[in-house]
């Protein structure tokens, strides 16, 4: 439904439960209380969107999900469905009035990505733990917001991407584990440079195309257009614009860049040591984008301050190039080194350290997980360093301390876009 006096109810949810989520700092099973659970037993969640993805997450092992939330009210009935009838589940269209509800542990958030930064900024006032899909925001202004909201109201935030820590890494053929071990030994040399295309593994995606001169349609009756919008600026109904193809378009998303940015590069921010910071430089090779409708693009570079290099090859044009290329050897698509006996020669040197990747015993014991607010921001914000340098179609400086583009008020203005009334992170 569209929201009343909002501004009033964002006042009230952010002054009375935001103000007690300051104090309550661990989660509704450890405190106790009505609907107490004791912490060997499920934690109890709410998704908000319940598109493909947040179906997609109804059965994750230890949590039990007690609420569900979206602007489509098909979407709500095949959660439902996916529920085995949803009997007790609690349905919403407004996720403010979900994130109020008691007996929720954890906000998994589902939706597009114009819609992350402000739920889950609200949803850590309301004094909940924070499951958010990739990308982490869709703006480095809204990322710098929501790890402030986080870290101010002791939450426990998850994004939504594993790679850095547990599955096979595309067309790496093995977890990241090792690749972070090769790395950390010195035996490819330093500086760094790391190719992402599909020469070495990686798709684009770049069927995630937007179209210009969309054909105004009537706004379905099951969907609350107006809702979907939310924050992004007001454009007539069109079936292309919402749903699984919203990123083909910079008010929602950034393409396939958007999509597989952050599972690409998050890993590479691990291995290369830089959760802490930002490439200073980014460049692109790509045609004139269109306001509306993100397209295609050849080449993006990114370059530290010490010269590693993240290379995004979206034209595919480096054929040879090898995965990590470094003044010592090379490793190329499939573990492949051009360094003798490299599995022998690695089994000398340390594992990376452990960290916390089980996000439930995360929130049991309010540690903080593995991928969490502070470095999934940093990989987020290499995403969107892209998606403007993309938009202004050239090279940006970017200081990594300050997070923002040096001499550059075009850039800061797309770092900071205003948000439809009346939203606010």
């Amino acid at each position: 439904m569209p929201p009343k006096s909002s501004n009033s109810r964002r006042s009230f949810i952010r002054n009375s439960v935001g103000a007690i989520a300051a104090f309550t700092i661990v989660p509704r099973h450890v405190l106790g209380g009505p609907g107490f659970l004791a912490p060997s037993d499920q934690l109890t969640k709410a998704i908000v969107g319940v598109g493909g993805m947040g179906r997609g997450h109804i059965e994750y092992g230890g949590t039990r999900v007690v609420a569900v939330c979206d602007v489509d009210t098909r979407h709500i009935q095949l959660a439902l469905d996916a529920l085995k009838g949803g009997k007790g589940v609690k349905t919403f269209r407004d996720y403010r009035e979900l994130i109020t509800l008691p007996e929720v542990d954890i906000v998994h958030i589902a939706t597009p990505p114009h819609w992350h930064g402000i739920i889950a900024a609200d949803a850590a006032r309301a004094g909940k733990d924070i499951w958010c899909e990739k990308p982490m925001t869709r703006t480095i202004g809204e990322g710098k917001r929501l790890v402030e909201a986080v870290q101010q109201h002791g939450r426990i935030f998850r994004l939504n991407t594993w790679f850095r820590f547990s599955d096979n890494f595309y067309g790496m053929n093995t977890t990241v584990k090792p690749i972070k071990k090769l790395v950390d030994s010195g035996l490819l040399g330093w500086p760094l440079k790391v190719t992402v295309s599909r020469h070495t593994g990686f798709d684009w995606k770049f069927y995630w195309v937007g179209k210009t001169n969309l054909p105004v349609q009537p706004v379905p009756k099951e969907l609350d257009y107006d809702m979907w919008l939310g924050p992004a600026p007001f454009k007539p109904y069109s079936e292309h614009r919402v749903h699984t193809t919203f990123r083909g378009y910079w008010d929602y998303d950034g393409g396939g860049l958007g999509d597989m940015g952050q599972h690409y590069i998050d890993p590479i921010q691990y291995f290369l040591g830089k959760d802490d910071t930002s490439p200073v430089l980014v460049e692109v090779d790509a045609p004139q984008q269109n306001d509306d409708a993100v397209g295609t693009w050849r080449k993006i570079t990114y370059t530290y301050a010490d010269g590693c290099q993240i290379v995004l090859d979206g034209a595919g044009s480096m054929e040879d190039a090898a995965y990590i290329e470094g003044p010592k050897g090379k490793l190329y698509k499939g573990f492949k080194c051009t360094i003798p006996d490299i599995e022998k020669k690695l089994a000398e040197f340390p594992d990376p350290l452990p960290v916390s990747t089980d996000f439930i015993d995360a929130v049991k014991t309010r540690k903080k997980f593995a991928l969490n607010e502070e470095n999934g921001h940093r990989s987020a914000t290499i995403v969107n360093m892209g998606k403007i340098a993309l938009q202004l179609n050239r090279t940006l400086h970017f200081d990594p301390v300050l997070q923002e583009f040096i001499n550059d008020e075009g850039a800061n203005r797309l770092m900071n876009p205003p948000l439809r009334g009346p939203w606010s992170i």
